[in-house]
């Protein structure tokens, strides 16, 4: 559909509307409660928000991200679904699931009491998914833009028989420095290193960054920061239907080696992730829904 009938349809006037972002693929443009955001109904991803009095996005997007059917886009919080990572049983099926690489549907907008607004995206199954995965499913993406920004990711099972997944908010955050930056809230939590062969390990203070990294937090609970010293500012992450965390940077050589980021960006992005990853498995009943949520704001 194009940014000219969906215009027509789910606009609102002076707040919201659709354009066409790079690569034809249609965007929508939000300004709420001071703030702003932009939304790709490509992939169902939350691509940018600055929250009122910002002048620093909270979200990272790569320069070089590509626009394309069939490609992810590299920044702000693509949807990871219905298995993190991997591919776990083997079949060379993409990593990270088949969701955040194909064209979602806008259900709807809408102005909330308080003067938020609030977007509605929505994918079910169809011939070409269940190859790829057998279940009847609807997934909803509900990205709430205020003085915080909240996602919500509804997992409803269509079928008449359970399924399991895993799955994430695979978040990507704009800081000043990744040398003077730490991650609060995971303090005596035990991961999975995926940097040293999946080997189990006890976070000793906060987290900081000092090479690659690639981490499964588990057993998380409460909110999680990130103190960043260079841009003065200190990110709260709120979450809800999880139990782990994953935190990610590339690092130089890996960061290097991807067309999609700058050489540099690892300097200035970090991935803070809410999942169910790991050991963090979700079992969704015939006919059930589970509901995985985050919330991005500036700590006061």
């Amino acid at each position: 559909m194009t940014a000219e009938r969906l215009n027509a349809e789910f606009a609102i006037a002076g707040r919201l509307w659709v354009v066409d972002g790079k690569g034809g693929l249609p965007m929508i443009e939000i300004e709420a409660c001071g703030s702003r955001a932009s939304i790709s109904i490509h992939a169902g991803q939350v691509l940018s928000f600055r929250p009122a009095g910002q002048d620093e996005d909270l979200l990272f997007l790569s320069d070089k991200a590509y626009y394309a059917a069939g490609k992810a886009i590299k920044g702000g919080a693509p949807v990871c679904w219905p298995w993190f990572g991997p591919d776990p049983e083997g079949k060379g099926r993409p990593g990270h699931g088949f969701v955040r690489n194909r064209p979602w549907t806008l259900r709807s907008t809408q102005t909330l009491a308080d003067g938020r607004i609030r977007v509605r995206l929505g994918l079910c199954d169809t011939e070409e998914t269940r190859a790829l995965w057998p279940q009847a499913f609807d997934l909803e993406l509900a990205a709430t833009v205020g003085e915080a920004l909240e996602i919500a990711l509804v997992t409803r099972n269509k079928g008449a028989e359970p399924f399991s997944l895993s799955q994430g908010l695979h978040t990507y955050f704009r800081i000043g420095d990744i040398g003077s930056t730490e991650v609060l809230g995971l303090e005596g939590r035990g991961y999975i290193d995926k940097m040293d062969g999946g080997s189990e390990k006890l976070q000793r203070g906060p987290v900081t960054i000092v090479g690659e990294t690639d981490r499964i937090y588990t057993g998380v609970a409460g909110d999680l920061a990130i103190r960043d010293t260079a841009l003065g500012r200190t990110i709260r992450i709120a979450s809800s239907g999880s139990a782990s965390a994953v935190v990610w940077n590339p690092w130089i050589a890996t960061a290097a080696s991807m067309a999609d980021l700058n050489d540099d960006d690892w300097k200035v992005m970090l991935c803070v992730e809410t999942t169910n990853a790991g050991p963090d498995v979700i079992q969704v009943p015939a006919g059930g829904e589970h509901r995985l949520t985050a919330t991005y704001s500036i700590a006061d």
